[in-house]
C-alpha cells in the first residue's frame, strides 16, 4: 500500500479540485446545486475500494418532536427529507448506534435509507453493549440492528466507545464473552464488511487498543479530531488528535472522524476568534473552516457531522463540493485560533447525551451548552462594576431560565455520579454543575 505525505496529498487534491471545478460534474449521483462548483469529495478505502463521501452523516442528532403523550420522538418526515437531500448530493456514509437518541436512531435511519437503493449508501453501526455485556444480550443487540436498519449486511461495524476503563473494560465487553471472535467470524462471512472501533480515552488506553491491530486487523478506527483537539486535548482523559492520527497513519489504517465541530463549539466562536476567519473569508462559515482542517489530512476516510437541520446540511454540502484542502498558512492560522479558544473556560461537552437520562431530571447537556454559549459571547465572567454588567447578568439569567426549565436546572444535582460512568469525555459532571449553579446564584444575589 503506497503511503502519501500530507504535502503530496495537497498537491494532488488541489490539482484534482481544479479539474473537477472545470468539469462542473459530480460522481455517484451527487447533484450539484445552484452556486456550487465541482463534485462531492470522495476518498477511496484502500482496504476494499469503497468510494466514500468525505462528508459523512452522524445520526446522533436527528430532529425531535413531541408525540401525543408529550414524549420526545424523532421527526421521521424531517429525517426522510434530510437523507433524501444528502444522498442526492452524494453523501453515502451514515453512522448510527442502538443507543443513540435513547434507542430511536437506528430505526429512523433505517426507514429513511431503505427508501433508496442499497448500493447508494454505506451503513455504519455499533455494538453498544454498555449495560448487559453477556454474550446473549450482545448477540441480540447485533441481530436487532439488522432488523432496525433493514439490511442484510453492515458496511462498517464498530466496537463502541473503546478506551474508558482501559484494556480491562475492553476484555470484559468483547473478549471474555466471545464477542470479538463472533464479530471476526461475521466479518469472514461478509455480514460485516469492515470491522473497527470508536475511541474515547487516554494515550495509554489508545496504545493498548492499537497494539491489538496485529491480532484483530482493524479495518478502520473512529476518533475525535478537530483543530482544537489536534494539540489542545487535556492530555489526561483525551489524547491530542495529532498523536492519534500519526499512529493510525503509520499503520495505514483508514480514519473516520467524529466531533469535527467539538459538539458545535467550533461552529459558534468568540468574536475575537471568529473575526480572524471573517477577515480571511467573510462568506465562509466557522463550521466550513473546521471541516476543511480535518479533510486536509489524507488518511481521513469520512468526517461525521450530526446535521439536525437542512441549513446545516446545505452549508456542509457547499463545503465538501469542490473541496479545498488547507495550505500551510491556513493550518497555522487554525492553530493560532485553537490557542485562543483554549483560554476560554468552557466545559468540554460535545452534547452526545450519553449521560442522559439523569435520575433527577437534570438537563445536563442543555446546561453545559447554555454555559458554553454564554462564555463564548462574554456573559460569563462578568463582574459587578464591569461595563454592561447589568445587561450581561440579565441576559445570562433570562436565557438560562428560558433554555432550561426550573425543575431541570443545575441546583437539583445531588452529586450521585451516575452520569460520569457514561461520559466519553470523562467530564466531572457534578463538579461542573455545582460550579455553574454557584455562579448563577452569585449573579442572582447582585440583583437589588
Amino acid at each position: 500500500m503506497e503511503k502519501i505525505s500530507r504535502r503530496d496529498f495537497l498537491k494532488i487534491s488541489g490539482a484534482a479540485a481544479l479539474g473537477a471545478a472545470a468539469a462542473g460534474c459530480s460522481s455517484r449521483g451527487g447533484k450539484v446545486a445552484e452556486g456550487e462548483t465541482g463534485e462531492m469529495e470522495y476518498r477511496i478505502n484502500p482496504g476494499n475500494g469503497d468510494k466514500v463521501a468525505l462528508l459523512g452523516y452522524g445520526c446522533m442528532r436527528w430532529p425531535m418532536i413531541k408525540d401525543e403523550a408529550g414524549q420526545d420522538i424523532i421527526d421521521q418526515e424531517a429525517v426522510n427529507a434530510l437523507v433524501d437531500r444528502a444522498i442526492e448530493a452524494g453523501v453515502n456514509y451514515f453512522d448510527t448506534s442502538p443507543v443513540y437518541l435513547r434507542g430511536q436512531s437506528e430505526r429512523a435511519t433505517g426507514i429513511a435509507l431503505s427508501r433508496h437503493p442499497r448500493d447508494k449508501y454505506f451503513i455504519a453501526t455499533k455494538l453498544s453493549n454498555f449495560g448487559d455485556r453477556s454474550p446473549e444480550a450482545s448477540i441480540e443487540m447485533y441481530h436487532d440492528s439488522f432488523t432496525q436498519m433493514e439490511t442484510e449486511w453492515f458496511d462498517y461495524y464498530l466496537l463502541h466507545a473503546i478506551g474508558r476503563g482501559g484494556y480491562d473494560a475492553f476484555k470484559k465487553r468483547y473478549e471474555d464473552n466471545g464477542m470479538v471472535d463472533f464479530l471476526l467470524k461475521e466479518r469472514e462471512a461478509g455480514r460485516i464488511r469492515q470491522l473497527g472501533f470508536s475511541f474515547h480515552g487516554s494515550q495509554p488506553e489508545f496504545d493498548a487498543m492499537i497494539a491489538l491491530h496485529d491480532k484483530y486487523k482493524w479495518d478502520f478506527v473512529q476518533i475525535e479530531m478537530n483543530y482544537y483537539d489536534w494539540k489542545h486535548a487535556d492530555g489526561v482523559r483525551n489524547v491530542n488528535a495529532d498523536y492519534l492520527y500519526s499512529e493510525l497513519d503509520k499503520r495505514e489504517i483508514p480514519i473516520v472522524v467524529m466531533e469535527p465541530l467539538l459538539g458545535g463549539r467550533l461552529a459558534k466562536l468568540p468574536d475575537s476568534v471568529s473575526n480572524i476567519l471573517l477577515a480571511k473569508d467573510p462568506d465562509a462559515s466557522p463550521a466550513s473552516w473546521a471541516f476543511r482542517f480535518v479533510g486536509s489530512y489524507p488518511r481521513i476516510l469520512t468526517i461525521l457531522s450530526g446535521m439536525t437541520y437542512m441549513e446545516h446540511l446545505e452549508d456542509n454540502i457547499k463545503t465538501f463540493t469542490g473541496f479545498r484542502p488547507m495550505d500551510e498558512e491556513e493550518l497555522e492560522m487554525m492553530e493560532k485560533m485553537a490557542s485562543m479558544i483554549a483560554e476560554f473556560p468552557l466545559v468540554n461537552c460535545t452534547g452526545c447525551n450519553y449521560c442522559m437520562p439523569c435520575p433527577f431530571g437534570i438537563d445536563i447537556p442543555g446546561i453545559f451548552a447554555h454555559y458554553n454559549s454564554m462564555v463564548t459571547e462574554g456573559s460569563v465572567g462578568a463582574e459587578e462594576g464591569q461595563k454592561e454588567f447589568k445587561r450581561l447578568r440579565k441576559r445570562y439569567l433570562t436565557t438560562y431560565n428560558k433554555a432550561i426549565p426550573t425543575v431541570r436546572q443545575a441546583d437539583h444535582c445531588i452529586g450521585c455520579g451516575q452520569c460520569m460512568r457514561h461520559c466519553p469525555q470523562s467530564i466531572a459532571i457534578p463538579k461542573e454543575l455545582h460550579r455553574i449553579d454557584r455562579q448563577i446564584e452569585a449573579l442572582k444575589r447582585t440583583i437589588k
